[in-house]
Formats: C-alpha cells, structure tokens, sequence
C-alpha cells in the first residue's frame, strides 16, 4: 500500500468534513501508555490526529467563565469529531485495514481525568504543536483553539514529526486563569479541577470545561 496516497486521501477528506488540522503519529513507543489492553493497542501501529478550530467569536464571548453558548459549540465539535473519526474510520476499513476511532471527549479515569488515549499527546506526535503553559497543546497557527480526536490504525501512513518549539516569552495564560493554576514552569491540575468543578455548579454546565486560556491563545501567528 502507498502511504503517501493513504495519507493524502484521508487529509481530503478531513478537509472536506471542516477540520483545520490532519497529522498521524507514529505510536509504537507511547501506545503502552493507553488505557486500553494492551492485546488491542499492540494491534496498531499509527494514530491520525484530527483537530477543528474552535470559533474566534464563541471565544470572545467568555469574559472569567465558561457561558452556555460555549458549552454549546464544545458539545457540537465533540459530534463533528466524532462524525469525522467514523468517515475515516470506514475509509480505512474498505481498504481492508483496522480504525479503532477515540471519541473526542471520554473520560475513563474520573480520579486523573484521563480518556482511553491522550488526544494531546498523539496530536503532539502528529506534530500539531507543543505543551504550553496552560497544559495544553499550542498549535503555531490556531494556538490552545483546537479540539482533537484520534484514530488508532494499521493502515501504511507517512507520520509527521514533533514540533520542537515553546511558549518562549508569552505569559497570556497565566494572568486570566481563575483557578491561578498556571504558573511560569507549572501546573495545577487540582486547582484547575475544582474550579471546572464549581463551574458545573455555579454557571450549570455539565461538563468540566472553561475556555479562559484558551480565548487567549491564538497562536504565534495570530499576535
């Protein structure tokens, strides 16, 4: 199988269904990492990592909170991940190959808040961006305004590369924080926990979102 041509109709075809970002990762060093058992992990040896970009104008609305019309949009990008996995997930399939498609928003460990793979991380591989400050990955030209899915798969792919690249002097992030769970070198997940927490409670979202760090990151090429 040509993995170049492989590559390159799953990329139309993400693009086509409105994702801003296609990479693949090569994940034969990470995947024992998964929460998944390792009989099925072993299985694959690549993940597509697809990302849409979240609206710039639902973003502006957020002043120190998340707001209903945010949750909104982050539940319908979920869906579009997740209709998007599926279309390439039979792409790949017909072809005579295996898709195990990662639903974009899954929690499996409530304790540590973890799914039953890192979208971060394989997007990282797939070279979508770095950590930043915030905990989140930082793409050159959308910034922390992504969301990702994944696909695990066997399909021959050509896999893109890591960025190697940081935050450098920007500090956006830091000052908006309402959990003050950003710092120069760290993150507090517990901080940044409660206070998703007491959003669900106090603006009646039913999810652990907020949206603060992310209004402010729009990437370097958006500055």
């Amino acid at each position: 199988m040509d993995a170049k041509n492989n590559y390159d109709a799953l990329n139309d075809v993400s693009i086509k269904e409105g994702m801003a970002l296609f990479g693949v990762a090569d994940i034969k060093e990470t995947r024992s990492k998964f929460l998944i058992s390792p009989e099925v992990s072993s299985k694959f040896d690549y993940a597509i990592s697809i990302g849409y970009r979240l609206s710039k104008s639902i973003l502006d609305t957020l002043t120190d909170s998340p707001n209903q019309i945010y949750y909104f949009h982050y539940q319908r990008i979920n869906v579009l991940l997740d209709q998007t996995t599926l279309k390439l997930s039979t792409l790949i399939q017909n072809k005579g190959f295996n898709a195990f498609p990662i639903p974009a928003s899954q929690v499996i460990d409530w304790e540590k808040q973890l799914g039953s793979v890192s979208h971060r991380e394989i997007a990282r591989l797939a070279g979508h961006g770095w950590y930043g400050r915030n905990n989140l990955l930082v793409n050159p030209k959308y910034g922390s305004q992504v969301r990702y899915a994944s696909i695990l798969t066997n399909l021959p792919l050509l896999t893109d590369n890591p960025i190697k690249d940081n935050c450098k002097e920007c500090r956006a992030c830091i000052s908006v924080c309402p959990a003050n769970a950003i710092g120069e070198n760290d993150f507090n997940l517990e901080a940044c926990h409660l206070k998703l927490k007491e959003f669900i409670k106090t603006k009646k979202i039913g999810q652990m979102i907020c949206g603060i760090c992310i209004k402010v990151c729009p990437g370097k090429k958006n500055l």
